[in-house]
């Protein structure tokens, strides 16, 4: 049997904020503060940037209400940060300082909320304490409304923003439905290499809203095409809406909108952006239409108001299932998502993978997910999304307006 491991537990946040993320942390939180092994709870500002800086807060010293808000609170409370850890058989630096903290907290427990990245960094502090003799658990807890993490069935914060994005696609269906004079839209979504989310927007379809044409960045994009298409069902129907990935690209590999903007973010990313004005100024110089270009953009990591239940629910659980994992002595691992089917009903299954089968990895929409014309996604796609967006979770309000937790953010002393 595993012995107890006493000490205190950090809890940080990373990369870009979802709707469900902050649920996640209060499944981690509220589990460590039951736990009698757990002397601590600490809260990193601004994610491992929290850790180097010693500037961690006592979660212990926030009230319970508060905390319990954390559930249909977006963003990321805590604070987060895109930092790029080096490689530590290269560069050391920044692990010397984290197991200086370790050691000056006695932390022996360390879950990390976060993407692709984020899981790359809680793998690499995962084997230098391991390397350093420091017996501290680390464990991922997944977070990403991408959607692109490797190794588990779907991603808390996915079927969020899932939601909001086929309610926001319908909503401008109806909008562009007004006028007798006719529109073409144009609907920007995030995703840099993976279409999860623009393929979410054919979702709308089950209500009669869905867009004429979706373009993923799993594929080759032809912007001939594109106004072919766009054209054609113009003429036809009056009105042609259209969902693009903003990390469509060109058979080169260079983005549609790279032209726009070189810009990266903290992990050396490309920002992508202002895609839908880029390609509704091309399609209305070429068909003359009334074309409006519309940009999701921060909108769909964050839109609480349409958190889905489901999501909500089974972000908690993953950092719930983290702590009572590590505590039972698992350390070098992500809590995933298995799916199955009771009787016809989905069902969420955590296990845990290891943080090297996920680091630096990315799950795409699969090719045969994908009409074969490239333009739109099949009914296996809309089966595998339409159980992640199910429910409304009950929300506190105040004035008729979201009420969302208040931390005091007492610095660890």
């Amino acid at each position: 049997m595993e012995k107890t491991l006493r000490g205190a537990c950090v809890i940080g946040q990373s990369g870009g904020p979802t709707s469900v993320i902050n649920a996640s942390a209060y499944g981690v939180i509220r589990t460590a503060l039951d736990t009698d092994c757990i002397t601590k709870v600490y809260g990193a500002a601004h994610g491992i940037k929290g850790v180097l800086e010693d500037k961690l807060y006592d979660m212990g010293e926030e009230d319970a209400y508060e905390l319990s808000l954390l559930m249909n609170t977006p963003s990321s409370e805590l604070g987060s940060c895109r930092y790029k850890m080096a490689d530590p058989d290269k560069d050391d630096t920044d692990y010397k300082r984290i197991l200086e903290i370790f050691k000056k907290y006695d932390v022996r427990y360390f879950f990390y909320i976060g993407g692709n990245d984020s899981m790359d960094t809680c793998d690499k502090i995962s084997r230098f304490m391991e390397k350093s003799g420091y017996e501290c658990r680390v464990m991922g807890v997944p977070k990403t409304i991408d959607n692109d993490l490797y190794n588990t069935d779907h991603c808390p914060g996915f079927g969020s923003a899932a939601k909001y994005i086929a309610t926001s696609c319908a909503e401008v269906y109806k909008d562009a439905h007004v006028y007798d004079t006719g529109m073409i839209v144009i609907i920007e979504i995030m995703g840099r290499h993976a279409g999860w989310l623009a393929a979410s927007s054919a979702l709308a379809g089950l209500v009669g809203c869905g867009p004429d044409l979706i373009y993923l960045p799993e594929t080759n994009f032809d912007m001939d095409q594109i106004l072919a298409d766009a054209t054609r069902i113009y003429k036809e129907k009056g009105n042609c809406i259209v969902a693009v990935s903003e990390g469509i690209h060109y058979a080169d590999g260079s983005f549609v909108s790279e032209a726009k903007t070189s810009a990266t973010d903290g992990f050396g990313h490309a920002q992508l952006g202002g895609l839908a004005s880029l390609l509704a100024s091309v399609v209305k110089e070429k068909t003359g239409a009334k074309v409006r270009g519309i940009e999701l953009s921060l909108l769909q990591r964050c839109g609480a108001h349409l958190a889905s239940k489901t999501d909500v629910d089974e972000a908690f659980m993953a950092g719930e299932v983290a702590v009572l994992s590590a505590v039972g002595g698992e350390t070098g691992k992500m809590v995933a998502f298995a799916r199955e089917y009771v009787d016809g009903k989905y069902n969420c299954v955590p296990k845990l993978v290891p943080l090297t089968s996920v680091a630096n990895f990315e799950k795409k929409v699969p090719a045969e997910w994908i009409l074969p014309d490239g333009k739109g996604v099949t009914q296996d796609f809309i089966d595998y999304a339409l159980p992640l967006i199910q429910g409304e979770p009950e929300r506190a309000t105040e004035n008729s307006l979201p009420r969302y937790a208040r931390l005091k953010k007492v610095l660890a002393k």
